[in-house]
């Protein structure tokens, strides 16, 4: 037939190389029906020295919004710079001039992608996600089921506020 289907998404790149950008499974789509492929704009956040891991979430609601885990080393450095007191990664996630920093990080790479795709409320989440913890399969990839039913509490808050 001349294809090839193996679940995957992607684009080609200079019409010749087919790069692989995200898993068709992992789509979502929004309440207003709009389809949101997470795993993009997951990867281009994580780009920021102080973002370790992210999770976009939205299946059927009206925007996509984040559970944000901070690169605790680079946030330490980062509130140690601008004198802010901590004793552990909670507290730092939990300071309104972190909370600022994150907000404006989220809003310069809102940019990037289009409106239906941009992240419109964010938790921080101060505990690093782990394959032993069951957040990560063998392969660190997001098991975003497990990942949705522990932080559940947090997404739900997200959508009230």
């Amino acid at each position: 037939d001349g294809w090839l289907h193996t679940g995957d998404i992607g684009e080609f790149v200079q019409n010749k190389f087919l790069k692989i950008t995200d898993r068709k499974k992992e789509l979502f789509k929004t309440s207003g029906g709009k389809y949101v492929a997470p795993q993009p704009i997951e990867n281009k956040f994580k780009e920021e020295l102080l973002i370790e891991q992210m999770m976009v979430v939205g299946v059927n609601r009206k925007f996509p919004a984040a559970l944000i885990v901070p690169s605790s080393n680079n946030l330490r450095v980062w509130c140690e710079k601008h004198g802010i007191k901590f004793t552990n990664t909670k507290e730092m996630v939990l300071n309104d001039e972190v909370k600022k920093k994150y907000n404006e990080l989220v809003e310069v790479n809102n940019k990037l992608f289009g409106h239906s795709e941009q992240i419109k409320r964010f938790t921080l989440v101060p505990d690093e996600w782990t394959i032993a913890e069951g957040e990560l399969t063998p392969t660190l990839k997001l098991k975003r089921k497990f990942i949705e039913k522990k932080y559940e509490n947090e997404i739900e808050g997200m959508y009230r506020e």
